[in-house]
């Protein structure tokens, strides 16, 4: 012990250097002193080119928030105080009527409910009950889009010789769902006014006020669209037997999809989604267009109110549609959806001149938060 004792104060006692103690030095000729600045945010034109399907090509610009030239500012003005105040009011007024319409109408009524997914709707009644919600939704529809500017609507019927449009569909084999691109919110109003049939909407939607029971009248299949749990089988089950009865039952309301999932410029048709081809039954193509000179009616990087408001401001707005033969499945796209819902989809982009992408909502939501300046913030 005596030895060991000896050994060590023998020693020399060493004063250890700080630098070597500190394993992060504040000055270290090493270590960078300012961190790795992150790559800059992609330019708007750059942008614009990658996601050229959503971008606004109107006198309003990238969300409707462009400089406007002073002609423009002056007749916006105007529009605001004039036009924007007696279109709420006209809107409104038609909106309550069809509500009270669908109220009296349902009274006294159970409607028909999916018990395994909570659906409901009134859109299987029968007798007076649903000529009347029938008559008086497609004739209001068409008030709507005329209170929204919408005087005239250009229709034609492509590949049909001298055949109603409305009547085509009853000369073979009737369809069973309505597909078509999906461009803005008035693609609803129009397909209510022509043929007044049920939609797939978001679950929310029917808890709205007026809203919520003029939907039901609807037949509208509802879907929680963030939610990934069972229930989606449920949606899509409902969505196939609707589909097969509109078929089978000229009495069954007529289903609508838009199989794009989105909504784009007008110029571009996206990658369809199956859920409109799994049932293997004729489908009807509609393709929908809006000319424009000032503002465009297309619904895609701009927010929902300034839209909706913009479009008020409109002094005449344009729409002009084209319904495409009754496209009967051979079987090898009725064995195969996904070669169904793309050869409709082919159809439709030559028929309508319409340019052909591959990228769909997840890219249209980069292109949002881009816009937003949150696309950094959602990297990191």
């Amino acid at each position: 012990m005596a030895s060991e004792l000896q050994d060590l104060s023998s020693k020399p006692q060493s004063h250890p250097d700080p630098h070597d103690q500190d394993d992060h030095p504040l000055l270290s000729p090493t270590t960078p002193t300012t961190p790795t600045p992150p790559p800059p945010l992609p330019t708007i034109e750059e942008l614009e080119k990658k996601y050229a399907a959503y971008v606004r090509q109107d006198v309003y610009g990238t969300m409707g928030c462009g400089e406007l030239p002073l002609t423009e500012k002056l007749l916006l003005g105007f529009a605001v105080v004039t036009l924007l105040p007696l279109r709420v009011v006209l809107a409104t007024t038609v909106v309550v009527l069809y509500y009270l319409i669908c109220r009296v109408c349902t009274l006294f009524v159970v409607p028909n409910r999916e018990e395994e997914d909570g659906q409901e709707d009134y859109a299987h009644l029968g007798g007076w009950r649903r000529s009347v919600l029938y008559w008086s939704g497609r004739v209001l529809s068409r008030v709507m889009l005329f209170v929204f500017g919408f005087y005239w609507i250009q229709e034609s019927c492509r590949g049909l010789d001298q055949v109603d449009c409305n009547e085509q569909s009853e000369e073979l084999e009737r369809p069973g769902v309505i597909v078509s691109n999906h461009v803005s919110h008035m693609d609803i109003l129009y397909h209510m006014s022509s043929s007044f049939p049920s939609f797939v909407a978001k679950r929310s939607v029917g808890k709205l006020p007026l809203v919520g029971l003029i939907s039901k009248c609807l037949g509208c299949v509802y879907v929680q669209r963030e939610s990934k749990s069972s229930s989606t089988k449920g949606v899509s089950a409902v969505v196939n037997e609707r589909i097969q009865e509109a078929h089978k039952d000229k009495s069954a309301p007529m289903m609508m999809l838009f199989p794009e999932g989105t909504t784009t410029n007008g110029d571009y048709i996206l990658p369809f989604k199956t859920g409109a081809f799994l049932a293997k039954t004729p489908v009807l193509p509609v393709i929908l267009k809006y000319p424009y000179e000032r503002f465009s009616p297309a619904w895609e990087s701009i927010s929902g109110a300034r839209h909706v408001i913009l479009l008020l401001c409109q002094f005449v707005n344009y729409m002009t549609v084209t319904r495409l033969p009754v496209y009967y499945p051979s079987q090898e796209e009725k064995d195969n959806p996904k070669l169904y819902a793309e050869n409709v989809r082919r159809l439709m982009a030559r028929e309508g001149k319409l340019i052909i992408t591959d990228i769909g909502l997840a890219e249209k939501r980069v292109y949002h938060a881009a816009l937003n300046g949150r696309l950094r913030q959602k990297e990191d």
